[in-house]
């Protein structure tokens, strides 16, 4: 008996050590991220279409081929999509490789908020991946995975190992307004700084490091050519200092970035794993999402290539002038392909048609004549004969008449119909979709009607536009996205997702170089919008609401600027929701600006000075953000003369306001009208003033 004791004690052993070596994954299907609207408006990011293959499809084929056994997904925006596209997959058919897939529906705002849930649920007992559901790569992530165990065996603090991947600076799908910058222990792998360096006009891009950093590290590399894969090893100490900071939003520019500022005081160490094989990226960005297209056409993230037909039911084959063809695709006699193409079942080619570096999904009918360049088409699309697309994105179910012409940058989301002989310029993005405060509502009953370069309505009910229920469902006009006046989600912006691309050569891209960075400007305005107005409508204290903002302004190094045109966006959707709800427009303008007048009082630093620039500023963001307000002119006159009551913009600050060129340019002049018998009436006063003060200097 005292002879078998050893084998029994072997074998638990190497069940747990099995236990131990076996690998996990939390996927993050939704980005908390604005990017991909209009599109993911209504449907989640995950789910959408790249080279005719849903986003996640990618991540959880790669997250098979390097061997993770258990897949732990979480959805936000659209669970319900995610999880009848999963329930219908492969992966969970009893053949699939995952011994486990979990999808929890979440709530969820954030990263951090999603992990923090993770860890309150106690389901990772052992490292595990931590990857984006938006992840198109092909490593081989062992190495990784070994030098990970084989540090955390010598040292405990070791809590992450992040896997990053050689590129060449000027590659397509290298971030180019704020680029990763990564300072790196060359002695031992380890992290010490990380930031994001953000380009300005005319200047280059810097990095603060402190000087003990220089000191106390002999050997360390700066590296800013490195992709940042989003894939992250892991332990459970990773979830557990999630759950201890609360004011960790985002993996990178909060977890990261304070786990590595606070090594002091946790004591915990993150590392890299730099791979200079393979393809890995994540499509974050609609640069991006171009870039990745190309390159899985291109073949360089094989197995992962249309041929490879990994989703059940898909049936391509690459064809020897680079197309990628389903069965039944009719093509003309006449029609040309030139590069890189792929093409969906049921799709009809007409004659003399042009398609070049562009995907077209399932049962798209395009007319004769037609021209498609570096575009990205979904399915059940038409193109009307003689209509030029030059990279742009159309989703499923649009309808593009005949000689229309849709200009590099247009995004044009589901269902669309686009009447014949008009022109969607590249800033333009149109969509069905009203929003409510915080989620997607019905789609408008009517279809969009574009006449002379505005959309708008196709019924004649909508004439009368004074009415609040009215105006979220209106369209906005001069090329925006058709969304809701009272949304949060849907901030009208000066800056547009991305810059326009003009097409002076055929070799055009679909987004600038400062696409990226428009957008990330475009996600704090809409991040920071939408908190200060959850603190609003919860009815919080001022000075709670400001130490939120000044905390968030800090994280990303936002503008005064920025700070205003958020903090005003957020004031002028209260308002709008208290006029919803019955309150009166200068009531609602009352209780909003006194209950939280230090919010604004701490936005205005120019008080006793000569110029008022910060008041100027913050009375220009009130006009912009009125512009699309029926009432707007009413709205004007209320905040002006509000925050000239309470002292917070003074009479100097409003008579520099009104005459700047900036507030009569345009549509902002044509807001002024009802507010000009209040700018009389403090002209007069100012000048009853002085004609006084000179009396009382006579009679001295």
């Amino acid at each position: 008996m005292p002879s078998k004791a050893p084998k029994i004690k072997t074998k638990v052993k190497s069940r747990e050590e099995q236990r131990d070596n076996s690998l996990q994954a939390v996927v993050l299907a939704d980005s908390y991220e604005t990017r991909f609207r209009p599109f993911s408006h209504e449907r989640p990011k995950c789910l959408l279409p790249l080279a005719n293959t849903p986003l996640i499809e990618y991540t959880l084929e790669f997250l098979a081929h390097v061997g993770v056994e258990d897949i732990f997904i979480y959805s936000g925006a659209h669970s319900d999509q995610v999880e009848e596209y999963i329930n219908a997959s492969k992966w969970k058919l009893p053949t699939s490789p995952f011994k486990s897939l979990s999808l929890f529906r979440s709530d969820a705002t954030s990263a951090g908020d999603a992990l923090r849930d993770l860890d309150n649920r106690d389901l990772i007992k052992g490292d595990f991946l931590l990857i984006s559901g938006d992840v198109v790569a092909n490593i081989a992530i062992e190495p990784a995975l070994t030098s990970h165990r084989a540090r955390r065996e010598k040292d405990k603090s070791a809590i992450m190992t992040m896997i990053l991947r050689e590129a060449t600076v000027n590659h397509r799908a290298q971030v180019t307004s704020h680029k990763p910058v990564f300072v790196i222990d060359l002695t031992n792998d380890r992290c010490l700084h990380y930031e994001e360096a953000r380009s300005s006009a005319g200047q280059g891009r810097h990095v603060t490091l402190e000087p003990d950093l220089l000191s106390m590290h002999s050997e360390i590399e700066l590296r800013d050519d490195l992709f940042d894969c989003h894939i992250d090893i892991c332990t459970p100490d990773v979830l557990g200092l999630w759950s201890d900071n609360f004011d960790y939003q985002s993996i990178r520019t909060g977890f990261l970035f304070g786990v590595l500022k606070d090594y002091e005081l946790n004591g915990k160490t993150v590392h890299t794993h730099i791979m200079n094989d393979g393809y890995a990226a994540r499509v974050r960005s609609l640069r991006a999402y171009a870039a990745v297209s190309k390159d899985v056409l291109s073949r360089w993230t094989y197995p992962l290539c249309p041929d490879s037909n990994h989703v059940p039911g898909h049936r391509y084959r690459y064809h020897k002038n680079g197309t990628y063809q389903e069965n039944h695709v009719t093509t003309g006699k006449s029609s040309r392909f030139r590069g890189r193409c792929v093409l969906g079942q049921g799709t009809a080619i007409g004659e003399d048609v042009t398609v070049s570096e562009s995907s077209l999904g399932r049962d798209c009918h395009v007319g004769k004549d037609a021209l498609i360049e570096g575009s990205y088409i979904w399915d059940n699309v038409v193109v009307g004969d003689g209509s030029t697309l030059r990279h742009a994105i159309i989703a499923g179910g649009v309808v593009i008449g005949k000689d229309c012409t849709i200009e590099s940058g247009a995004m044009i989301s589901y269902d669309v119909q686009i009447p014949d002989n008009t022109t969607i310029s590249g800033s333009s993005k149109l969509t069905w979709s009203s929003l409510a405060s915080k989620a997607v509502t019905e789609r408008m009953n009517n279809p969009i009607c574009i006449e002379e370069g505005k959309y708008h309505r196709s019924t004649s009910d909508s004439d009368d536009h004074s009415d609040a229920s009215n105006a979220s469902n209106r369209i906005f006009q001069n090329q925006q996205a058709s969304v809701s006046d009272s949304s949060v989600s849907t901030m009208k912006s000066d800056e547009s997702d991305f810059e326009r691309t003009e097409d002076r050569s055929r070799r055009a891209s679909l987004f600038s170089e400062t696409s990226d960075e428009a957008a990330t400007n475009r996600d704090f305005h809409i991040e920071a919008t939408a908190s200060i107005l959850d603190g609003l409508q919860k009815d919080d204290l001022p000075e709670d609401i400001n130490l939120e903002l000044t905390a968030f302004r800090m994280t990303v190094d936002a503008s005064q600027h920025e700070i205003r045109r958020a903090v005003v966006a957020a004031f002028m959707k209260r308002i709008a929701n208290l006029e919803a709800s019955g309150t009166g427009a200068r009531e609602a303008v009352h209780r909003v600006f006194s209950r939280y007048r230090i919010i604004v009082e701490r936005l205005l630093f120019d008080k006793g000075t000569r110029e008022k620039p910060d008041q100027v500023d913050f009375m220009l963001c009130v006009q912009r953000e009125l512009l699309s307000r029926s009432n707007a002119g009413s709205l004007l006159l209320f905040v002006a003369k509000e925050t000239y009551d309470l002292e917070l913009i003074e009479e100097d600050g409003i008579l520099q306001w009104w005459p700047d060129i900036r507030s009569r340019h345009g549509n902002m002049a044509n807001i002024r009208g009802l507010t000009e018998q209040f700018i009389t009436f403090l002209q007069e006063a100012e000048e009853d003033d002085e004609s006084e003060e000179e009396e009382d200097d006579d009679n001295e």
